[in-house]
């Protein structure tokens, strides 16, 4: 009588034994340390993640990869970098860094950084099949460098002022402004990309002032940089334009 209850018994304790191991195998999690990451097209970005608790994650596989593309982005697996298996466009532009690798955390290092590695990144850590994934956002930008202003030939209805930029990302807001920081309504707008992504403005301004300060103001909507190119309207303009309305007023 007493061998079925001790067998039922042990068995009792080997499937207590069993869950608790499985439930406390499940007990971490993949964090990162913030959801937006910012880089300047040319300069370098840091993309970390932490598993919590903190432990030892050098025996696991850990992976970072972009949604839609079949290749990762880098991959670790067996106390090894796995360069052969990132897609090609990463290919000597990454660097795992693992000095906390014993705590949890590791970091992928991507140099070069391009318009095209802007998006959404997801890492990864694989324990023996239980995964857990953590989501962050690379955000790049690239602040124009040059931006110009011409002024076209005055005519009966004013002067045109034109501004051009090229060489930002994402796509900056554009505006015109007088020496007092109002805003000056533009008479016309338009927006152009390159091969490289690149985005070039130009903006017009048609203006019957006879004379001032006129500013094109550019600014990155996710830095929140600000360029700014003025131009003082001459007086030449000034009694062209003069000229002009006073001879339509006589007639």
């Amino acid at each position: 009588m007493m061998k079925p209850e001790f067998s039922y018994f042990s068995g009792l304790c080997v499937y207590f034994l069993f869950l608790q191991v499985t439930i406390s195998s499940e007990k971490w999690m993949v964090t990162t340390p913030t959801r937006h990451v910012l880089a300047r097209v040319g300069g370098q970005a840091e993309l970390s993640c932490q598993v919590i608790p903190p432990q030892s994650v050098g025996y696991m596989e850990v992976r970072w990869f972009r949604s839609g593309h079949s290749q990762p982005v880098y991959l670790y697996r067996g106390g090894h970098s796995m360069s052969g298996e990132a897609a090609p466009e990463y290919a000597n532009r990454t660097q795992f860094v693992k000095e906390a690798i014993g705590e949890g955390k590791v970091t992928l290092r991507i140099h070069n950084i391009s318009i095209l590695d802007d998006g959404p990144y997801r890492c990864s850590f694989n324990d023996s099949g239980f995964i857990d994934v953590a989501s962050m956002n690379l955000n790049v930008t690239a602040v124009g460098l040059e931006t110009e202003i011409h002024v076209q030939a005055p005519d009966a209805d004013g002067v045109i002022v034109e501004c051009n930029s090229g060489g930002w990302f994402p796509k900056p807001q554009m505006e015109w402004r007088d020496s007092n920081g109002e805003t000056l309504r533009h008479s016309m707008k338009s927006y152009s990309q390159d091969e490289a992504r690149f985005f070039h403005m130009k903006m017009a301004l048609l203006t019957n002032r006879l004379q001032g300060n006129i500013i094109c103001c550019i600014f990155n909507p996710v830095t929140g940089e600000e360029k700014q190119t003025n131009i003082i309207l001459a007086s030449e303009y000034s009694h062209q334009v003069l000229l002009i309305w006073k001879q339509r007023q006589n007639q």
